[in-house]
């Protein structure tokens, strides 16, 4: 047995009810407990804050267009070099490093679980060789069904039960998580030189709308009783008067489910933006968080931005495509065969642009106007806004307006008449932090239940133990002590070990890569169904007997089982 005990910690956990106790925490096997053995380890937390691990619900860190990311900004890869150092690898890239340095930066800033927010299910093997050289995080994949052309088929047919014997196949076949909708059936479009521009536009050569799709599929994913809800990338991303759009899906909603939102809409900045051109575009945060705050069927993450350089990788095609005639700086297309794309573009957001500078507020709004930190979770879209290493500059942000206002100091001054922001004297708390960096992924990833996001007896133990003592300082006036101590914990300890202390990872990592299951009835198993396996070996260039990712690329792989029901 392998036990731990961390002393005199001073915990939040919301989703065990605990808004700032001083505590101890026993670990037994990589298992919270009720009590140790007389001869433990002691970490002495000292009244420092302590969380559970950080989880982060939508990132870009694996796969093919990640690396691809890669290729195509060496001066990217140049930056952010770490030399070996114990057993910490060398390590290289800023907005897209290499694997080892964002698993390394994760742990040093406590998050011990990260859901890969598009996984391609065609070149899923490459994710998942990704997954297993990420050591330190717990891995997920979101599993892209946006331009899926047998689930079109299937919707056209308002077929729901087919689209979940679809859904259920391919999850299994290539060990996805979670079903995601990128632009629905604009990718598709994309590929014959077209896009859809509202939920009601029709996706050419199939006779479905995007609306039909994103209908279909939430109730798929109920009928598979998956742990996590249709996870969505809403069409017309970065267009201005987009939040209409965005206003209709979110309308598009049904409240289907006891437990976590029917519904997870992604990266929320990039889609609430008023006006008709970029010399017009204000911020649309106030409508989007008053139709989120009064549907609990909805949730979301930020999709902050933050003011320098980054990359931008996405499966909206045609969106990369008019980020291209914005910034003529290199470019990228991809296509996937029968699935879904892609598109890449390195951006530079200025603190000089009146552009960047009312994205970089309407993220800020959306967390400080939405009421329940459970509705709205923290991220950047990483690296689309910001690479996640800025997670805690926006912690400090969101948690003190006098940062708010010395940055209202440095950024174009006509964006105070085209946003909110500085108006709204909201600061969050330690306890909403905690929520949006925490409990609130776990409960809207459906992963509370396998002991993630919480500390209570059963769980995981993944913690995180940051250089703050929440009695004795004012995160509104303290506000560099809160960026400072957020991105170097401590202790990060995951599954029972401590893996980062201090800013340096001491240990090497031994991940898991978690997905799900769903067991359908006979009748509903596309290994069977003639129709489903002849088109498969008509149009794709693989055998469908080739298709699956063998278990051999999920060296610690781990399946959450539901029962279908159809």
């Amino acid at each position: 047995m392998t036990d731990l005990l961390v002393k005199n910690a001073y915990v939040i956990d919301p989703l065990s009810g605990i808004r700032g106790e001083i505590m101890d925490i026993a670990i037994r096997d990589g298992k919270i407990v009720e009590d140790t053995g007389s001869g433990a380890p002691v970490i002495d937390a000292g009244g420092c804050l302590t969380f559970p691990g950080g989880i982060d619900s939508h990132s870009h860190v694996c796969g093919t267009k990640v690396n691809f990311g890669r290729y195509m900004s060496p001066e990217d890869m140049r930056a952010g070099r770490t030399a070996r150092k114990g057993v910490m690898r060398v390590t290289s890239g800023y907005s897209v490093p290499t694997t080892f340095g964002n698993s390394y930066r994760y742990s040093t800033m406590g998050y011990t679980t990260v859901l890969e927010g598009a996984m391609a299910p065609l070149e899923a093997r490459h994710t998942h060789e990704e997954f297993t050289a990420t050591p330190h995080q717990d891995m997920l994949a979101n599993t892209l069904f946006d331009g899926n052309w047998a689930i079109m088929e299937a919707v056209r047919d308002k077929d729901v039960k087919r689209a979940a014997a679809i859904v259920a196949w391919t999850l299994d076949a290539v060990k996805g998580f979670a079903i995601k909708l990128t632009n629905p059936g604009g990718t598709e479009a994309w590929g014959w030189g077209k896009d859809v521009h509202s939920v009601r536009d029709e996706v050419p050569y199939f006779g479905v709308t995007p609306a039909e799709i994103i209908e279909t599929m939430i109730r798929a994913n109920e009928l598979l009783n998956l742990p996590h809800s249709v996870h969505i990338h809403c069409n017309n991303l970065g267009v201005p008067g987009n939040y209409q759009t965005t206003l209709d899906t979110i309308d598009l909603a049904p409240d289907l489910n006891r437990n976590r939102q029917s519904l997870y809409l992604t990266h929320v900045q990039f889609h609430s933006y008023g006006g008709s051109t970029w010399r017009d575009i204000s911020s649309k945060s106030e409508d989007i968080a008053r139709a989120v705050n009064s549907r609990p069927q909805v949730a979301i993450d930020m999709g902050q931005i933050m003011f320098g350089r980054t990359t931008t990788m996405t499966a909206d095609g045609p969106m990369e495509w008019k980020l291209y005639m914005l910034h003529h700086n290199k470019w990228s297309n991809h296509d996937v065969e029968l699935e879904t794309g892609s598109g890449i573009i390195p951006v530079y957001y200025g603190r000089k642009s009146l552009v960047n500078c009312v994205m970089w507020a309407i993220g800020l709004e959306l967390a400080l106007l939405i009421n329940d930190p459970w509705q709205c979770m923290l991220a950047t879209d990483n690296p689309n806004g910001a690479p996640f290493v800025k997670y805690p500059e926006i912690i400090a942000l969101l948690m003190s307006s006098r940062y708010r206002d010395i940055e209202r100091s440095a950024i174009d001054p006509r964006t105070e008449h085209y946003v909110p922001l500085f108006a709204i004297d909201r600061e969050l708390d330690w306890y909403d932090i905690a929520v949006m960096t925490r409990a609130a992924q776990a409960k809207a990833l459906g992963i509370e239940r396998i002991g993630k996001g919480h500390l209570a007896e059963g769980a995981e133990a993944d913690i995180a133990i940051y250089p703050l003592k929440p009695d004795e300082l004012d995160p509104a006036a303290d506000y560099q002590q809160v960026m400072a101590g957020f991105a170097k914990t401590r202790y990060t300890i995951k599954r029972g070990r401590v893996v980062a202390r201090n800013g340096e990872v001491v240990v090497e990592g031994a991940n898991s890569t978690i997905w799900s299951r769903a067991d359908v009835p006979p009748e509903y198993d596309l290994n069977r169904d003639a129709e489903f396996v002849k088109k498969f070996e008509q149009y794709y260039t693989v055998r469908m007997r080739n298709y699956p990712v063998q278990d051999i690329y999920l060296p610690r792989g781990y399946f959450i089982s539901t029962e279908a029901s159809l």
